[in-house]
């Protein structure tokens, strides 16, 4: 009697609303605490990077150009389908755990927290200029208003625990302010980062406005600190030595680097992971000058 070998999947990279694999061919298997493979995560590479930049600058225009309105319904509309895939989410975060199995009402307290999460920003994008812009007292013929405007490209480097809550945590605002998101994961807690991207391939979010990459944060933070087409670093529990390559190449290129000192239960704090100065560090301040007659 033969012994069957088991299919396993092999998780690719999301890309301007499609899967491909990576452009080096690489891959890196996912084990249990066992040590037995559960499945094959895609190895982003340079090139892959570079090709979800460009389709996040290409989907940049458009998405920025939408009304709140609209952006707000398309995240609320990801979040139902986040809420469709409880299951799937609930078997990724299992299989990412940090290093330790994880308990059931654990998962849901975590999957909970991130559908809230998307769901509260949905609510924030026609709200959030008001708070952080407004009208400038000035002494003269004339107003002043300060509005803020998307910044563009935004990398992201989310914690590995928790998986799902931080790396929503990290997109929502982002996205709510109009800019589009490559998100780069480490192969070690890649799975829940990669269910989000297929909800939100069968989603209304446009494609190349978030692109997921796995690979080693490391690997890629001196290609996403010194990028010119990356406008904004948002990042949480990355090493010492990354974080610093990461500012670094903001004092070449000017881009912002907001590293989130968040931990634990810190990322279950809705008083401060919801707030509009979570989508403050990826806005432009624009000022409008106009005469009153």
């Amino acid at each position: 009697m033969s012994t069957r070998i088991p299919v396993l999947k092999t998780w690719k990279l999301f890309i301007n609303g499609q899967f491909p694999r990576s452009e080096s061919g690489r891959s890196i298997a996912l084990h249990d605490a066992r040590g037995r493979v559960l499945c094959e995560i895609s190895h982003g590479s340079r090139k892959d990077l570079r090709d979800a930049v460009e389709a996040a600058h290409a989907a940049g225009g458009g998405w920025a150009a939408r009304t709140a309105y609209n952006r707000g319904q398309i995240l609320y509309r990801l979040a139902e389908m986040l809420e469709g895939r409880r299951e799937e989410l609930s078997d990724a975060l299992r299989m990412s755990g940090g290093g330790r199995p994880r308990t059931a009402a654990e998962r849901r307290r975590e999957i909970d927290a991130s559908i809230d999460r998307l769901v509260c920003f949905a609510g924030w994008t026609d709200k959030f200029v008001p708070v952080l812009g407004g009208q400038n007292p000035v002494a003269g013929p004339y107003y002043t208003f300060s509005v803020p405007e998307p910044t563009g490209v935004v990398a992201v480097l989310p914690p590995a625990v928790p998986a799902l809550l931080g790396g929503i945590s990290l997109l929502a605002p982002i996205l709510a302010a109009g800019n589009t998101a490559v998100m780069v994961v480490s192969p070690s807690h890649p799975l829940p980062a990669l269910v989000l991207a297929e909800a939100c391939a069968t989603s209304d979010i446009p494609a190349g406005v978030l692109n997921i990459l796995s690979s080693p944060p490391e690997e890629l933070a001196p290609i996403i600190a010194s990028h010119r087409g990356i406008a904004a670093i948002s990042a949480a529990d990355v090493p010492g030595d990354t974080a610093a390559v990461l500012r670094a190449g903001s004092a070449e290129n000017l881009k912002r680097v907001h590293v989130f000192d968040l931990k634990g239960d810190d990322w279950y704090d809705d008083a401060r992971c919801t707030s509009p100065w979570m989508i403050e560090p990826f806005v432009e301040i624009k000022t409008i000058w106009h005469p009153d007659r």
